[in-house]
């Protein structure tokens, strides 16, 4: 019996004293069920006859003893009591709580799947790096968590599109151009350029495909080579985004913004929602009056747009695309946005508090990262990537706070010890294949289940973390947090490798090479360890991390 079905029989049975007139109260839309700190209290416990009572005016012992009376009378509970001011612990019977293993095994890859947030589009930005170089270790932790923000929210039945904005318009593209024109021709940057030993190599790729650039006049080849560099450069963002296991469903160009002609029927769109003024020759858009520190340019005073204009227009392209959510993932340099782009969507006619949120991630540090050498002054993603390892790099990120600052240790990453989270729960994962595989050599099938065998304290426990799952993931979607789903993997790995070292899924054998007969125990073990197995790959999975086989 899973929390939320606990959950639901408690409303259940809440609704059903209501109507036979025992009680006069309000459902409740949910019920929350939870752990008891001390087990000898029952499996689970709900504080509901605390928060009701009240409202249908008796004593929340009273109110407790009324909802303890119908539960008694549930199928799989074995025991209720009353703790405290008006607490009900709730004690399943083994068979109820056991028959979660064959529920995960038989519900597979979609166990942990949810309709907390059903309903919802959303779209998710992060990463956005510029297109003039590649990517490095600033990008790295927005990358891990924007990926696995997604995915939990998908597990939870948001609509949900990951998009990535190019910031390919304004005078940078320009100075790129001009870099690798200059790399073409044998020179040196012009000042304030890109330097990296990587425009080099864009060079000559461009000039591989289009040896007729270096003959051109300069200002003929400049749009043509600052093109080619750009969808260059943009193709060893996408491969190394690949090779870390980040998805995009969206690439979209700024420049396509302002040659859609969106920029302009943007303004128009806040001009005439009385948000727009004009003042000093430049058009502002009045953010001031939603709680930005000030006003902010759009247009200035000479007509050129400023990259607010692309920022207020960007957020009106989302909301026309049906987007009721934006999330935008920023790095920690970017505290002062948060208001103007709450600011934007207060203009455009949203509710700041529902239809935008801008999460704000503190930087990381990894010791020993050495400098690269094509990109000079960076650390970048694709030598941390093969220094690491997706895997490592992935769950170490994933499993802190965005707003938490992390000093990575790279000796720690490449460990092969149980002080390795990733390597801990990776290796949990490996070792129920490894039961399995010895099961089946044993002759030991899934062809029954006695939910009812699993009375060990070790299985009673392991059925308590594998019931915890689909809460965490819902409430890790909710809160962004994918940090909560890789700290409830370890306490699951945990609690499966103390009921690995006790209780055995195959059939002992003897000295002499005897094997005893194979039992139900056996097989109803070998459910409860396969079902283990399903959710550590389930909610490695939605950390963007791989479950090996063998380690």
């Amino acid at each position: 019996m899973t929390p939320e079905e606990l959950s639901a029989v408690v409303k259940s049975v809440l609704a059903e004293a209501v109507e036979a007139g025992e009680l006069s109260v309000d459902l409740p839309e949910t019920v929350v069920v939870e752990r008891p700190k001390n087990r000898e209290h029952g499996d689970w416990s709900t504080a509901i006859s605390l928060q009701l009572a009240k409202k249908a005016g008796m004593a929340p012992r009273q109110f407790a003893e009324i909802l303890a009376a119908r539960l008694e009378q549930v199928s799989g509970v074995e025991r209720i009591e009353i703790a405290g001011p008006g607490f009900i612990n709730i004690t399943v019977e083994a068979a109820a709580a056991g028959l979660l293993a064959r529920t995960i095994v038989e519900a597979g890859d979609t166990f942990g799947h949810n309709d907390a947030l059903a309903g919802r589009t959303v779209n998710i930005e992060f990463v956005s790096a510029n297109p003039t170089g590649p990517l490095h270790i600033g990008h790295t932790r927005w990358a891990a968590l924007g990926d696995a923000i997604g995915r939990l929210l998908r597990a939870s039945g948001a609509e949900v599109a990951n998009e990535y904005y190019i910031n390919d318009a304004g005078n940078q593209m320009n100075v790129f151009g001009h870099s690798v024109l200059s790399r073409i021709h044998g020179e040196d940057v012009p000042q304030g350029g890109y330097p990296g030993a990587y425009v080099i190599e864009l060079a000559e790729e461009i000039l591989a495909a289009r040896p007729d650039v270096k003959d051109m006049p300069r200002e003929e080849a400049l749009p043509i080579v600052r093109e080619l560099g750009y969808q260059a450069q943009m193709g060893q963002i996408k491969d190394t985004l690949e090779a870390f296991g980040v998805h995009f469903d969206v690439f979209f160009s700024e420049q396509s913004l302002h040659a859609d002609g969106k920029v302009a029927t943007a303004i128009e769109t806040l001009r005439e929602q009385g948000h727009i003024e004009d003042r000093d020759g430049a058009v502002w858009l009045r953010t001031s009056d939603f709680g930005d520190d000030k006003d902010r340019v759009l247009f200035k005073a000479d007509g050129e747009p400023t990259y607010f204009a692309a920022d207020a227009a960007y957020y009106l392209s989302k909301r026309e695309r049906g987007f009721t959510e934006k999330i935008y993932l920023l790095g920690a340099d970017h505290h002062g946005y948060v208001s103007r782009l709450k600011a934007i969507a207060a203009c455009a006619g949203d509710d700041p508090q529902r239809n935008i949120e801008v999460l704000i991630g503190q930087l990381m540090s990894i010791r020993g990262a050495k400098l690269s050498k094509r990109a000079g002054n960076i650390i970048e993603l694709s030598d941390l990537i093969n220094w690491l390892g997706t895997d490592a790099l992935r769950y170490t990120l994933a499993r802190f706070p965005a707003d938490s600052p992390i000093d990575v240790d790279p000796e720690l990453l490449q460990s092969r010890t149980n002080d390795n989270p990733v390597f801990y729960v990776q290796y949990a994962h490996a070792r129920s294949r490894n039961a399995a595989r010895n099961a089946e050599a044993a002759g030991v099938d899934r062809e029954s289940f006695d939910a009812g065998l699993l009375t060990h304290e070790t299985e009673e426990e392991l059925l308590s973390q594998l019931g915890r799952f689909t809460s965490v993931v819902a409430s890790a979607a909710e809160l962004r947090e994918p940090h909560r789903v890789a700290r409830y993997l370890e306490s699951l790995a945990s609690a499966y490798h103390g009921w690995y070292a006790v209780c055995r899924v195959a059939p002992s054998v003897s000295p002499d090479g005897v094997q005893d007969p194979v039992t139900d125990l056996n097989r109803t073990r070998l459910w409860l360890n396969d079902a283990t197995a399903q959710v550590l790959r389930n909610g490695l999975a939605l950390l963007g991390v791989t479950a090996p086989e063998r380690m």
